[in-house]
């Protein structure tokens, strides 16, 4: 806040004539945390209200400061929405921002009259200002280079070696930002990582060599013509690019230290699985004779999350893939590949966070069903239930409507249905179920819960951010996050406890915006099986001989009724319900967009790449939500110029 209380400043004095700034409202509304929530991403998506990016122009700030007329009621100026909602005079789901009678409210009321004075020209610019209009000079950030996900490097030494070992599994751990592991802000590379690297490549190359098997790896009898042919051969494959004279030469020098040609070889390809060219991968480039393999690259991790195959280099070299068709017929011809599969789940494994029920726990009496194989089959559950959706071309959408399941006979028994006669089976949940899609799956349910209960703020924090993309901030700094836990004297429901946090004024902005998701879903406990009523537990200590006494139960009634805040008549009490409601919403509809965009790019989306994303929304749309033609529509359309000033090599780890 202070930075962007500076960046105001520093902005007031450069562009002084800004009225914006000089009436001192611009600073007044970022103290208030406005932004916070009124963005793009922000939990007041829905509204009217969408503050520029913090790096915009003053001229930009300024059309926007203007463009707040449309919330100002120029006949009766106190009678304003920009008055009354920040001032809680009417409800506002952020609560109060400006306080009422404060020197911040004066400023809030000169500029509200400023807008109603406005008129001529100056009113119908400022009513014509549109938030996602490009921004002229504004580029998205051109990611060069960007380090192999553990995934990747597993996926790509398999084509590559024929390796099947999973040497990545054993790398430190990668850390999830932006919701996915492959974000090139998190990819530096540790000195722990770039050990592991080495000892990997040792190992692989040694495995590649073992026992005189090159495992098809010199395509030549041995010779010195022979040596060169290899070198140019895997390097094109591991760097997935051709090797350059200069290269080629240092690799031949390499290759003739050892006596014989098999250790030489060995040695190459040990050299070539450390190298900076094969840890990363070239996504642009300013180099035209590489431009095409970039784009091969680009397409076939996205696509495969691995290597490009032959076909694929071959379609670069052709130049095959310089044209917004060619790119599409690669795509197509990709997806209809195997490794098309592995790709998406592993995008599925990220976005739905499998890792958080794959290390959770259970209190064990309380949820005796739970198990490490239980939790396997729940993100095996979502993992084919969104498989279904996408490669036999159905409405995307129905991941949050759809009446049906993936069960094996652990699931079946939390679901309170027939064990099917296979493993993953689809069934049909029941009416009174009020299951759907994936909120009614006990990944979700599980995953979003606590080890011995519900979390009310877990379920609206997932939701929020994994469907409908939306960023809600942290806790302040210093606050208790921990309520007061139901005695036996005092009972509550988990929603009644929730409610000491409407009454803190530090808690209520952000659990108004998160909790009453959570309400409506109260009827599934921690482990995603049904309930109808809260039940408690508590001790009864001891009988007279030193055996526990079976504990006290008490059963209190449940108020489901819940609705997400910023979206319009949107009461809710169940996952079907919930479900229906984010079919329909614009905002879940663009936010599979986002995070696709956010997993294939690496990084968060710019307000330069609003276009982009609108438009493949509109093919989204328009396709009937068919997952496919999404990402067919990401790969046609999606161009990443290099420019200077604007180029990012997704690690410290320097290319050679």
């Amino acid at each position: 806040m202070r930075v962007l209380l500076g960046l105001a400043c520093v902005a007031s004095a450069a562009y002084a004539q800004n009225t914006f700034f000089s009436d001192r409202l611009y600073p007044v509304l970022l103290n208030a945390g406005c932004p916070a929530c009124h963005n793009a991403n922000g939990v007041a998506s829905a509204t009217r209200l969408h503050f520029p990016d913090s790096s915009a122009s003053p001229e930009r700030i300024e059309a926007f400061g203007k463009s707040l007329v449309k919330l100002v009621d120029r006949d009766h100026p106190d009678e304003s929405l920009l008055l009354k909602k920040p001032t809680m005079r009417i409800p506002h789901t952020g609560g109060e921002r400006i306080k009422p009678g404060s020197q911040e409210e004066d400023v809030l009321k000169a500029w509200i009259r400023t807008l109603a004075s406005l008129s001529g020209d100056e009113l119908a610019k400022a009513l014509q200002y549109n938030e996602n209009e490009p921004v002229p000079g504004a580029e998205a950030p051109t990611v060069v280079l960007r380090r192999l996900t553990h995934s990747q490097y597993n996926n790509t030494v398999r084509d590559l070696l024929g390796d099947q070992t999973a040497p990545a599994n054993q790398f430190p751990p990668e850390d999830f930002v932006n919701g996915f592991k492959d974000q090139y802000d998190a990819q530096n590379l540790s000195p722990l990582l770039a050990e592991a690297y080495s000892t990997a490549a040792e190992k692989l190359a040694r495995n590649a060599f073992r026992n005189g098997d090159a495992r098809g790896l010199i395509p030549c009898k041995p010779s010195a013509a022979c040596r060169d042919k290899f070198i140019r051969s895997f390097g094109l494959r591991a760097f997935r690019r051709p090797l350059d004279a200069g290269e080629v030469r240092r690799y031949a020098r390499l290759f003739a230290s050892p006596p014989d040609f098999q250790t030489g070889a060995q040695l190459v390809v040990e050299a070539m699985l450390q190298s900076p060219n094969f840890l990363f991968r070239l996504d642009e480039t300013a180099n035209p004779r590489w431009k095409p393999y970039a784009t091969a690259s680009r397409l076939s991790y996205a696509l495969w999350d691995t290597m490009p195959d032959a076909e694929l280099m071959s379609a670069a070299a052709q130049g095959d893939l310089s044209t917004p068709p060619g790119v599409e017929k690669a795509a197509r011809r990709m997806l209809d590949d195997p490794r098309a599969h592995q790709a998406l789940d592993e995008f599925v494994t990220e976005w739905l966070r499998f890792d958080r029920i794959l290390t959770s726990s259970r209190e064990r009496r309380r949820y005796p069903k739970f198990s490490r194989e239980t939790a396997i089959a729940m993100t095996e559950e979502a993992r084919q239930f969104i498989s279904d959706l996408v490669w036999n071309d159905r409405n995307f959408m129905d991941a949050f409507t759809a009446n049906y399941g993936f069960v094996n006979a652990d699931l079946a028994a939390i679901y309170g249905v027939p064990a099917p006669a296979e493993e993953f089976a689809r069934v049909t949940f029941p009416p009174e179920s009020e299951r759907s899609g994936l909120l009614g799956q006990a990944l979700f349910l599980a995953l979003s819960a606590k080890p011995e209960d519900t979390s009310i703020t877990g379920r609206g924090l997932f939701v929020r951010e994994q469907f409908l993309c939306q960023h809600v901030p942290p806790p302040p700094a210093g606050v208790n996050t921990n309520l007061a836990a139901s005695t036996e004297a005092h009972p509550q429901t988990n929603r009644d406890r929730m409610s000491e946090h409407v009454a803190n004024k530090f808690c209520a902005t952000c659990h108004n915006l998160i909790d009453p998701i959570g309400y409506g879903l109260e009827k599934f406990d921690a482990v995603g099986a049904r309930r109808d009523k809260y039940e408690l537990l508590f001790s009864s200590g001891y009988h007279g001989g030193g055996r526990r006494q079976p504990p006290k139960k008490v059963d209190l009634v449940m108020d489901t009724q819940g609705w997400v805040a910023g979206i319009p008549n949107s009461n809710f009490s169940s996952p079907r319900e919930l479900g229906l409601l984010l079919a329909r919403t614009p905002q879940c509809q663009e936010c599979m967009v986002k995070q696709y965009f956010r997993y294939i790019a690496g990084r968060m989306e710019t307000p330069a790449d609003h276009p982009l994303i609108a438009h493949v929304l509109d093919d989204f749309r328009d396709s009937q939500f068919r997952f496919k033609e999404l990402i067919i529509s990401f790969m046609r359309n999606r161009e990443s110029p290099v420019e200077e000033g604007n180029v990012h090599v997704a690690s410290n780890y320097k290319t050679q």
